[in-house]
């Protein structure tokens, strides 16, 4: 148990949508290990993106219970639930979400200011997140000034500044092409090198193999969970 930061036990999430009850999921149970690489796959509606939300403390289960680093995170607050999702969870998203009028340094210092942290200390922070993407000398630049792939390294620095054990990433080269996806993915590789657990939440199998294990979703249920024999290195 003490290897596992995340267990999942008899998760399940429901919407009431008008007079029908959406089952998004049905019945999920399993566990990641610290320094996992995981993918999480799946077509539309299969509940990925469900079980994402509740990963990463966006939302909680209808039913079951999630253990965090063995705290049962599933009955928080939203308060509690933010400050777990800013100190223990970095996040990376299809769309970047960068601020557009900030510059790359700024949109990474984000985070730290949500934390409290000293400014002086944002900015040595920042500038180092954005050296481990190989991204320090674009630091100055607003993101209409940055390519797609720059963008997405400006977004993966912020989901490191805080120093999160877990980065859960949502579709992460959606919105890149095949070079650059194979770039982004590549740096995922050197993150959980340096000892993250990633979650990579896909649909595309390309993508898929670069992790170690692929979770395989349907109907809001586990259809196959399987260490992943055909990585990309």
């Amino acid at each position: 148990m003490d290897q596992e930061i995340i267990r999942l036990t008899h998760i399940k999430k429901h919407y009431v949508v008008g007079n029908q009850i959406i089952k998004a999921l049905q019945e999920i149970s399993t566990g990641i290990n610290r320094n996992e690489y995981v993918a999480l796959m799946g077509a539309s509606g299969s509940g990925k993106s469900t079980l994402m939300n509740i990963l990463g403390c966006l939302d909680t289960p209808t039913a079951g219970e999630y253990f965090l680093n063995q705290d049962n995170v599933s009955q928080l607050n939203d308060n509690q639930l933010a400050e777990i999702r800013n100190k223990a969870i970095g996040f990376v998203f299809q769309t970047f979400n960068l601020l557009p009028r900030s510059t790359a340094l700024e949109n990474v210092m984000m985070p730290l200011i949500y934390a409290g942290i000293p400014k002086s200390k944002r900015i040595s922070r920042a500038k180092e997140a954005l050296e481990q993407v190989q991204l320090a000398d674009r630091m100055n630049h607003k993101p209409s000034e940055l390519s797609g792939g720059q963008r997405q390294r400006v977004a993966i620095a912020r989901a490191l500044v805080n120093k999160p054990e877990i980065i859960l990433a949502d579709e992460p080269t959606g919105n890149l092409d095949s070079e650059t996806s194979f770039e982004i993915m590549n740096l995922f590789g050197e993150i959980h090198k340096n000892g993250n657990t990633i979650i990579v939440v896909t649909h595309e199998e390309n993508i898929a193999k670069y992790a170690h294990r692929i979770i395989r979703l349907i109907d809001g249920t586990i259809e196959s969970d399987n260490v992943n024999l055909q990585r990309v290195n």
